[in-house]
């Protein structure tokens, strides 16, 4: 279910977010997730639906940033944070055969993840940029220690590039979330094969 490489659009990518999911699918990812704070749901339920319709036919998987009622809508898969509400209720509000993610930010989480969640993201490994609220980097060590005691599949996230492959693959974690380094790439479809290649290999 959970691939190496799961793409995380950026609205101030100096790439569209729909050219940033078209190249992360002909990249080789296995999901992408449209993430846009500032949008509207119907802004995001358009686009949601317009890269559905181009993805799907590839086999990858579109998910919503916490938006439920746009992945109700849309069929989209979700994925949510841990301020976004319960995810017990996102889950019976979603489509039966939809994902739902979880985000988890510091071990004791993972006592509370609900039985409907199909994996968590760690993080952030380190600080970014693209998430200037998120909790104190968890390193290699906090990624592996989650993903140890987590009951479902996990990816991690947070900062981080090809070269974190290696010891991201050490820590039990079934794959990467990327934003930066391929949403702000200059070719985000090479970047995005670069970090399935970089992951392959070890």
């Amino acid at each position: 279910m959970i691939g190496p490489v799961y793409v995380v659009t950026d609205p101030d990518s100096p790439h569209s977010v729909l050219d940033q999911a078209r190249a992360a699918a002909r990249g080789g990812a296995w999901a992408v997730q449209i993430r846009d704070k500032g949008a509207s749901d119907a802004e995001i339920a358009v686009l949601t639906r317009e890269i559905m319709a181009e993805l799907a036919p590839l086999g990858v998987r579109v998910f919503v940033n916490d938006r439920v009622a746009v992945a109700r809508d849309t069929g989209a898969d979700l994925h949510i944070g841990q301020g976004d509400g319960d995810a017990r209720a996102a889950r019976a509000q979603i489509a039966p055969e939809a994902l739902l993610g979880l985000s988890i930010d510091a071990l004791p989480q993972c006592a509370a993840i609900p039985e409907g969640v199909d994996y968590i993201g760690i993080g952030p490994l380190r600080t970014t940029a693209t998430k200037p609220d998120a909790a104190s980097p968890l390193g290699f060590e906090g990624i592996a220690a989650i993903a140890a005691a987590s009951p479902v599949p996990s990816v991690a996230i947070g900062g981080i590039t090809a070269e974190d492959a290696r010891a991201l693959k050490k820590t039990g974690v079934s794959g990467m979330a990327i934003v930066s380094a391929v949403t702000r790439a200059a070719d985000p479809e090479a970047a995005t094969r670069a970090l399935l290649e970089a992951w392959s290999k070890t």
